[in-house]
């Protein structure tokens, strides 16, 4: 009952303070859960949302990020959008259980504790760190140390994209769209911030429009100037009403549509 009061405690300190809509990243770290069972633990994130966890998270640990980033060049947003993602913002097994926020294996060389964990396949082995920090270290040191990941080193700290898809090219995580979740915490959360940048790379916020797509949107803005629509491959008299805003019936009676039968090629009224 003591911790959980206590664990309560921090946590209306922290939204307090610093509020879950909109945060600075220049606020000192709230407290760390620290020496508190697992059971305890999981009762103090159970009482926020993701979205309020995903923010405590940062906080607590976006100084060690950006610690990490000035002495490996790592920026600060991949590291901070990793261990999010790895670790579920601190709620997964490996870190509640071993302080593992990187879902980092043990591979060869690795004579540290160990935790076995299913993943890819039953029973892989994980590394245990003593606290969060070394779990921290430790990945800035698993990249610097690694060929396969060299290359990444090239890149600007404040271009997160380039990171964020290198690492998947490098084989960091099976998930295919590993690199795009990257990018989409980074810019929800603003963690841009933490690598000094002032906007975030809007360039991966542009969504290129095929000459199809355009085609089709430009036909579709002349329908509904023209209060008409010609019935293509696929249509139903549902999918033209909820294009339209009109009643199946309207529609229906407007055009004199006998047993709800259209043609490909039929020109239909459209009148709202």
């Amino acid at each position: 009952m003591r911790n959980y009061k206590l664990l309560t405690l921090i946590l209306l300190l922290f939204f307090s303070s610093c509020g879950v809509k909109k945060v600075s990243y220049r606020d000192k770290n709230p407290k760390k859960i620290k020496n508190k069972s697992v059971k305890a633990v999981n009762r103090f994130f159970n009482s926020m949302s993701n979205v309020e966890r995903t923010h405590w998270y940062v906080n607590t640990y976006s100084k060690i990020a950006i610690n990490e980033m000035n002495k490996y060049n790592i920026p600060a947003s991949i590291t901070m959008a990793q261990g999010i993602l790895e670790s579920n913002a601190g709620k997964g097994t490996l870190a509640l259980k071993s302080n593992n926020h990187f879902g980092i294996k043990c591979h060869k060389g690795w004579n540290g504790k160990k935790v076995y964990h299913d993943d890819d396949a039953k029973g892989e082995c994980f590394r245990k760190y003593k606290n969060p920090e070394k779990s921290y270290r430790d990945h800035s040191i698993f990249l610097e140390t690694r060929d396969r990941y060299n290359f990444l080193f090239k890149y600007s700290k404040k271009n997160y994209v380039k990171w964020a898809k290198g690492l998947k090219k490098a084989g960091y995580a099976t998930d295919p769209k590993y690199a795009e979740k990257l990018i989409s915490i980074i810019e929800r959360y603003e963690l841009w911030k933490l690598d000094g940048s002032k906007k975030p790379l809007n360039k991966t916020r542009e969504k290129k429009i095929s000459k199809k797509q355009q085609e089709k949107i430009q036909e579709n803005k002349s329908d509904k100037i023209e209060n008409k629509h010609v019935v293509k491959k696929g249509d139903t008299l549902y999918s033209i009403s909820k294009k339209f805003n009109i009643s199946v019936s309207e529609l229906v009676k407007i055009n004199d549509i006998k047993n709800n039968t259209i043609s490909i090629g039929q020109t239909l009224k459209i009148i709202k």
